[in-house]
């Protein structure tokens, strides 16, 4: 048989076919689960989330014995970026040349020894970008942090590790600078808080210089309480001041070139303000045609764009202003030491380094300008008492390792909302608001230059009402438009209402609530959770809630029906009978409330019946009054009474006639004429 032959019956062969496929397939699970082991090793959560390049511990500096109180930040823990030096160790400015080329620090840095004055333990240092020079938080030399609320993308940066460190809870509370948005982006990616002192207000001796007229030092923190008990710490100012009003101002041009909701977003900041003491309702601006108008030294980088009357070509001019001086700082500080040692550098790092050292600059005068008018123009918006609120970043968190285009993409549209803080000078906080997409987001809050003590009791103020709103605004169909017709807090009424009708108690409770969060000036919202409360057997509470709905509608029948219900299921008669006689007046027919008032008389003349009916007898035959008057000498003693003291008991005797005859009139008896034939007789026997 030839070869020919030979091949065209073994191709013929099912056997063969059989073979064939198995090995394919196996081939083809084998290449699956290889890929599968490389992600999953790839998006692992390493040991401490790989937060940290340096553990170690600095104790806090010697606490006062009682009684003196316990210093501020007593027993908690915090870490710090590797840029800020501490005595006896290198700080690495994330990059293994620069620890190799620099020795220990001769002290640590001022901020961090403020801190451990002040009760708290330093447990070590974080990953950051190379050399401040990045904000997505990546490192290829000591690994990128893992985004504990989205562990295949970026953690945001430059201070990556102290807010991956703060997020994951491995921290109370962390330190980070910010140049162009280090602690805010990556506060906003890992959805805690990030707040960026103003320009100049905590000293940075000991600190790395990236560009100094644009660094600051930043706090990380899950709790705003916290978060203002640091910031007060390095701030060293005095707690006691004067409450201020505060004006809130939304930018609207900022919204529409973020992903960040807008309409969600003002939506909340709205139901917040409502409920809070002296804070106005917000007001909208565009905040690119302001800054066009009041800075007029951006018309030199306004060349550049492509429209320079468009507000957010103005934005974009304003991040080139700030990118051009941070180039210009960075080259000035740094140069030297790059051309010597020509350190390995990540990719997007390396470039946007070599950007940096081989820029010329030809007007560096006009950096400079620009932002000490935008430092003026943002003091004259805000003043003392305002409050810009912007998203913190434009788009949602980079997946790890994106290509550059993306990158490009990513630094283009952040730069723009960073630049209004960065180049004032002033302070933001980047507060979480949720998720939109699956995706951690901020928003942020600025406030004038030196006004971080006001901007810190902001948040202790609006924080919780903050995450209630959201809590409840996430549980809405994502199609709803809360500045629409269909009201976000009706639409949880319904849902209260659809539970209810299907005895679904709790849940009822639960969605009436949550309608309540969103709009406290609702009477229906407080009536309708009474209704699933009585149900519930929870009468207080049920009284409680009809009581707040009369308070916001007087002509509220349902609410007085309810509370006389709560009322009488917990025996108050008296106070039951008055709201079902109120909802009489107002709805005169109401078939509840006669039966229900009626049911209650027969009650209260029975309780009374009962409860009294020794009293009664008394009123009867007169024997309170005979045994009043009968004294151990016969009627003539009583002429022996001083008059004060027979003018006092007749005022007694008087008013046990009226409390006789409430009382009889209050559980139905009929006391026409029986109060003058008391009266007589009382007068008769006292004569």
């Amino acid at each position: 048989m030839s070869l020919t032959a030979k091949m065209k019956i073994s191709v013929s062969n099912p056997k063969v076919w059989i073979v064939i496929g198995v090995s394919v397939a196996g081939i083809l699970i084998l290449a699956s689960e290889t890929r599968r082991r490389r992600l999953k090793g790839r998006y692992t959560v390493r040991e401490d989330y790989g937060a940290f390049i340096e553990r170690f511990e600095l104790l806090p500096f010697p606490q006062p014995p009682p009684p003196v109180a316990k210093q501020p930040l007593s027993g908690l823990t915090f870490a710090i970026t590797d840029v800020f030096d501490v005595k006896e160790y290198v700080s690495g400015f994330g990059n293994p040349d620069w620890k190799r080329t620099h020795e220990e620090a001769g002290r640590t840095a001022v901020v961090i020894t403020t801190l451990l004055q002040k009760g708290a333990t330093c447990v070590g240092k974080t990953v950051m970008d190379e050399l401040s020079f990045g904000i997505t938080g990546e490192n290829s030399h000591y690994g990128t942090p893992t985004n504990p609320s989205m562990p295949s993308h970026i953690p945001g940066g430059s201070s990556s590790g102290s807010a991956v460190a703060v997020a994951a809870e491995l921290v109370d509370f962390a330190i980070g600078t910010d140049t162009i948005g280090g602690v805010r982006i990556a506060a906003s990616f890992c959805g805690v808080l990030g707040f960026r002192l103003s320009h100049s207000v905590v000293s940075t001796i000991g600190v790395i210089p990236n560009s100094q007229s644009l660094d600051t030092v930043g706090i990380f923190a899950r709790d705003p309480s916290l978060l203002h008990r640091v910031g007060h710490v390095l701030l060293q100012i005095n707690p006691a001041e004067p409450r201020r009003t505060r004006h809130v101002i939304v930018a609207d041009d900022l919204f529409e070139l973020s992903k960040v909701p807008q309409q969600r977003t003002v939506y909340i900041v709205s139901k917040v303000t409502e409920k809070l003491s002296g804070y106005q309702a917000p007001k909208h601006m565009n905040i690119g045609q302001y800054i066009l108008s009041n800075v007029p030294s951006l018309k030199y980088f306004n060349k550049q764009t492509s429209n320079p009357q468009n507000g957010a070509d103005t934005l974009k001019a304003l991040s080139s202003a700030m990118l051009l001086l941070q180039r210009y700082e960075f080259k000035t500080n740094h140069e030297e030491w790059i051309n010597a040692v020509k350190p390995r550098l990540g990719s997007d790092v390396s470039d946007r380094i070599h950007a940096a050292i081989t820029a010329t600059h030809e007007n560096i005068k006009a950096y400079y300008k620009v932002r000490t008018e935008m430092r003026a123009a943002i003091r004259s918006l805000l003043k003392d008492d305002g409050i810009l609120v912007v998203p913190t970043v434009a788009d949602t968190p980079l997946k790890l390792d994106s290509k550059k285009a993306l990158l490009s993409e990513f630094h283009d549209w952040a730069f723009p909302l960073l630049s209004i803080a960065t180049m004032s000078g002033c302070c933001q906080v980047t507060i979480p608001f949720g998720k939109h997409e699956d995706c951690p987001i901020g928003v942020s809050f600025i406030a004038n230059h030196g006004s971080d003590k006001f901007l810190l009791d902001t948040v202790l103020d609006m924080y919780q009402p903050i995450q209630e709103q959201v809590s409840a605004v996430t549980s809405l169909p994502p199609s709803l438009d809360l500045n629409g017709h269909r009201n976000a807090s009706e639409l949880l009424k319904q849902k209260g209402n659809a539970a209810y009708k299907g005895r679904q108690w709790n849940k009822a409770v639960t969605y009436y609530t949550e309608a309540i969060k969103l709009d406290e000036s609702n009477a229906t919202f407080y009536c309708n959770r009474a209704a699933a409360y009585l149900e519930l057997g929870c009468f207080q509470k049920a009284e409680e809630d009809c009581t707040k709905a009369i308070s916001l509608d007087k002509k509220n029948v349902k609410a007085y029906l309810r509370r006389g219900t709560a009322r009488e299921s917990g025996l108050y008669y008296k106070k039951a009978l008055q709201d079902f006689k109120h909802a009489l007046v107002l709805e005169p027919r109401n078939k509840a409330a006669k039966v229900a008032q009626k049911r209650l008389q027969k009650l209260m003349v029975k309780e009374y019946e009962a409860n009294n009916a020794k009293r009664i007898q008394e009123i009867a035959d007169y024997s309170s009054i005979n045994s009043r008057m009968s004294m151990a000498n016969g009627a003539d003693a009583w002429e022996m009474i001083p008059e004060e003291i027979r003018e006092t008991e007749r005022n007694e005797l008087e008013l046990e006639i009226q409390e006789t005859i409430r009382v009889g009139e209050s559980v139905g008896i009929q006391m026409t004429g029986f109060e003058d034939q008391l009266r007589t007789l009382i007068l008769e026997e006292m004569a």
